[in-house]
């Protein structure tokens, strides 16, 4: 088996939702890298565009495209879009996610609440849906959903993220069972704490960063480029015959 070719995306249309930075953006680029036709999402048009002209500039094929996997309308609105310019989609990264409170969680209120469900299980479950039933029409694809370590162990005060992307897991399971036979591969990543915007509460706490150094033992934050890898064996030929599982990119967090 020719690695060179297990690994080749070319001609292939790929769906990277919060790719506008941090880990979706190292994700979007390392598909277009492997020959993929890269579609760059978030809410803002302005992000999606820098990443998508970056990639343009190193000789990769990439485009922009708004939307909040919050609103149903706009997912509703993506996928008719996509169908309509490329007749099909081949790889769905379901990137985007949502964390607004951090504190305890006798005080999560109902905003925060609901904004972290839309958004990480609603927001999830219709992107599958939609990128599934577009895949089924041509053949199959392969939906990677970045869940988070949090999903296994709830993390310290962010107890309402904790448990959607626990949800994550759950759904990506349940889509591949039902899907496998259609040709479509659903797994998961569970990203470890990583250099990012999102992350910044924790990493840029001086306090709570040295505590979470004590259960990782690589004793390090992932940089955002050192999650690409495992999307990219996901979306790919190589990993043919893996569809339910949930792969940890976590400096050996969970081994703890």
């Amino acid at each position: 088996m020719n690695p060179q070719t297990l690994f080749d995306l070319t001609g292939r249309i790929a769906l990277v939702t919060g790719a506008s930075r941090g880990i979706g953006e190292s994700i979007a680029k390392l598909l277009a890298t492997a020959g993929a036709h890269v579609i760059i999402s978030s809410r803002k048009i302005d992000g999606c565009q820098a990443v998508a002209d970056a990639i343009v500039a190193e000789g990769g094929s990439a485009e922009a495209l708004a939307c909040h996997i919050g609103d149903m309308e706009q997912i509703d609105a993506c996928f008719a879009h996509i169908e309509e310019k490329h007749g099909k989609l081949d790889i769905l990264v379901n990137n985007a996610a949502a964390n607004p409170y951090f504190g305890h969680i006798l005080n999560t209120d109902l905003a925060a609440f609901e904004k972290t469900v839309d958004v990480n299980i609603r927001g999830y479950f219709f992107m599958c849906v939609k990128g599934g039933q577009l895949m089924k029409k041509n053949g199959g694809g392969s939906i990677i959903n970045v869940a988070s370590v949090n999903g296994m162990v709830p993390g310290d005060f962010q107890g309402i993220y904790s448990i959607t992307k626990s949800a994550v897991i759950s759904m990506t399971k349940s889509f591949a069972k039902e899907c496998a036979t259609l040709g479509i591969r659903v797994n998961a990543l569970l990203p470890g704490l990583t250099d990012t915007k999102f992350a910044s509460a924790l990493t840029s706490n001086e306090a709570i960063l040295k505590q979470a150094m004590m259960h990782i033992p690589m004793k390090r934050v992932a940089m955002p480029e050192e999650m690409a890898g495992a999307v990219l064996f996901l979306a790919s030929d190589a990993a043919s015959y893996t569809t339910g599982t949930s792969i940890n990119v976590d400096g050996g967090y969970l081994l703890v």
